[in-house]
């Protein structure tokens, strides 16, 4: 991986990490277009593209931070609506520990490919569009209860609905802004709460790829990629999380549901003709030879006489000759 790579991949982290499209999906989706999905580094690309989240929490952090100490303060005894915010925040995020702890193997083992994002995409867009006709033709529009009058028993169904975004390209952000819609939430409302639980969520799954494989990220990676690939993150974070709050306020999710729906097709395009062909998993290989080149001939250097290929040739015994017979 290369300096430039980190920085695009810490573009799309930030930029796709909140917005309803996945974050997951268009990592796993560059790295293939990148060449960078190579079967020997997986463990330590995995644990590349969920360490660069830090850079994308630390932007929500920064921006939600009035909410934070709100938060802080509820369970220092301080704030009772913190209290009752910080509760309901764990509450969501109990599910996923304990269906990410049991299945994390597995999620990446079978899921973290092409073709699963590809029907995430678009299944994922069809669902949006229809909850956003169906939302419109109830009259509800952007309307709903506030953060305050969440009730724990909705704050569980958020969590809930955030499990189903561990299938790569259905978009955690996604998920919780539904589960918060249907359960009651203003749009407002879904979209910070979704904000604020992926602080929770995100850091614990950060820390736990850290502990995990961190080692073996830096060992194969470095270090710079991975500072490189955060701050680009942290940025494009800041800018994807101002402009997403902006525009859900006169707008509904459609754009993101067509989105999707584009986004897959031309993924699946792209595959099936082969145009964004892999070179990770093979390629790049040190014994793989360009087609239509001739593959170099190597010169041989000569044996050393300590090495088992180089015995030397048996002497030919020494026979005694026969002693002179006396007359």
């Amino acid at each position: 991986m290369t300096v430039i790579d980190s920085i695009i991949l810490g573009i799309v982290e930030g930029l796709t990490e909140y917005l309803p499209v996945s974050s997951t999906g268009h990592l796993i989706v560059t790295e293939y277009l990148l060449g960078l999905d190579n079967p020997a580094n997986k463990a330590a690309l995995d644990a590349f593209s969920v360490c660069i989240q830090g850079g994308a929490i630390l932007a929500v952090l920064l921006l939600y931070f009035g909410r934070v100490k709100g938060v802080l303060e509820g369970f220092a005894g301080k704030n009772p609506a913190g209290l009752r915010l910080g509760c309901n925040l764990l509450l969501a995020f109990v599910p996923a520990v304990g269906i990410g702890l049991a299945f994390d193997d597995e999620i990446k083992k079978y899921l973290f490919g092409v073709w699963p994002v590809v029907w995430a995409w678009v299944v994922g867009g069809l669902v949006i569009l229809l909850y956003v006709r169906w939302r419109s033709s109830t009259g509800q529009g952007n309307a709903g209860k506030g953060l305050d009058e969440m009730s724990y028993g909705q704050a569980l169904l958020v969590g809930f609905m955030q499990c189903i975004a561990m299938w790569p390209g259905t978009s955690r952000s996604l998920m919780t802004m539904l589960g918060g819609m249907v359960a009651g939430l203003s749009v407002a409302a879904a979209v910070e709460f979704s904000f604020l639980l992926g602080l929770v969520t995100l850091s614990a799954a950060t820390a736990y790829d850290a502990m995990k494989h961190g080692a073996l990220m830096v060992e194969t990676f470095g270090v710079w990629p991975l500072a490189m690939g955060s701050l680009m993150a942290f940025v494009s974070a800041m800018i994807a999380v101002k402009w997403m709050v902006g525009y859900l306020q006169k707008h509904s999710l459609s754009i993101f549901g067509w989105y999707r729906i584009a986004a897959g097709c031309v993924l699946a395009a792209l595959v099936f003709t082969g145009m964004g062909q892999s070179h990770g998993a093979g390629d790049k290989s040190p014994g793989k030879v360009p087609a239509g080149k001739a593959a170099p001939v190597v010169p041989q250097a000569p044996a050393s006489p300590l090495t088992v290929d180089a015995v030397p040739a048996p002497v030919p015994a020494m026979v005694p000759s026969p002693a002179p017979v006396a007359p």
